[in-house]
């Protein structure tokens, strides 16, 4: 079978490192899911303005090519256990698709054709190969069982500011900050990092670039910085 992405995602999140593990982790993150010919069609979307979440088949289009791996090490252990790769979410899959359950905000207005959506895990240009209604009354199961240690929500990651940076960031909105700080808290480090008592950090969100480092298990936001795309380019 050959599939082609019917969707392109545009988010808050445009970098690997930020983007969270699982969604629903950051509240505040909106993204749009934008409908590419043939299937830019406003009919396709029908009924779904009832609906307030959901599913996304996706593609991890941003990991690097090479063979999948029957085992992984989830940083939701620690890095230190290893499962298979099919009781667990990781990325290096053998089809490389992933799936996602995500707030429906509503269709875009406008001269693009899709859905607004908030609390992604997916970072900007993620293609998407089908979109499904979330169906509580079937898909709801409160007494399922997940693998061992992903029976409950990791623990937040402490936030707070130096307050050159929040100024910084609060000229773009309250909305920003709020992003950043829903995006550390929900710990994007790599399982080993966790280990070190000082370390310093760097991501790409709404176009911004945010500093940040770990001291003491406190995360501090030391910069926030719009990023200037003539200088990049």
């Amino acid at each position: 079978m050959q599939i082609e992405p019917i969707a392109t995602i545009r988010s808050d999140f445009e970098a690997r490192f930020g983007t969270p593990r699982q969604p629903g982790l950051v509240p505040e993150a909106r993204a749009e899911v934008v409908l590419t010919p043939p299937y830019a069609h406003p009919e396709a979307l029908r009924g779904l303005e009832a609906c307030s979440d959901i599913w996304l088949v996706f593609g991890f289009h941003a990991m690097p090519a090479g063979d999948w791996r029957p085992t992984v090490r989830p940083p939701r252990l620690g890095g230190n256990q290893r499962l298979g790769v099919f009781a667990t979410r990781s990325p290096y899959r053998p089809n490389r698709l992933g799936l996602s359950l995500v707030r429906l905000e509503g269709r875009l207005s406008g001269p693009s054709v899709g859905l607004a959506i908030s609390g992604q895990d997916l970072m900007d240009g993620t293609p998407v190969y089908d979109i499904k209604p979330y169906l509580p009354a079937i898909e709801s199961r409160p007494a399922a069982i997940p693998p061992s240690g992903f029976e409950k929500t990791p623990d937040e990651l402490p936030v707070t500011w130096e307050t050159a940076a929040r100024q910084s960031a609060m000229r773009h909105g309250a909305s920003l900050v709020r992003l950043i700080e829903q995006t550390i808290a929900a710990d994007p480090r790599p399982a080993y990092h966790r280990r070190r008592a000082d370390e310093r950090y760097g991501m790409i969100l709404l176009g911004h670039e945010v500093r940040w480092r770990v001291r003491d298990e406190t995360a501090r936001v030391t910069g926030v910085f719009p990023r200037d795309p003539a200088r990049e380019a």
